[in-house]
């Protein structure tokens, strides 16, 4: 993963534990039920966008890289757990 992709990952999981301290603090503070439910799927968005541009970045070097290159198990390997991403992703 590049620097870049990196750093912004760990900027927007950083804003997103801040929001789940606030959605702690909302619990405790007994608010209601629909405004909690609101900031937990705001939430669970972000966590999306930040894995799918993991993801993107993970396509676009390792895959790419293994794709291109001469070592069949190795692309099989890296294949292999993007498909396993993917069945994860659908289980839900």
């Amino acid at each position: 993963m590049d620097d870049a992709t990196r750093e912004s990952a760990i900027h927007r999981l950083k804003s997103i534990a801040g929001h789940i301290n606030g959605i702690v603090r909302m619990l405790e503070e007994d608010r209601y039920c629909i405004d909690v439910i609101n900031q937990i799927q705001a939430t669970q968005t972000a966590l999306t966008r930040v894995s799918e541009n993991i993801l993107d970045a993970h396509l676009r070097t390792c895959v790419t890289e293994a794709v291109q290159g001469p070592d069949v198990d190795e692309r099989e390997r890296v294949l292999s757990e993007v498909m396993a991403v993917f069945r994860h992703t659908n289980k839900s």
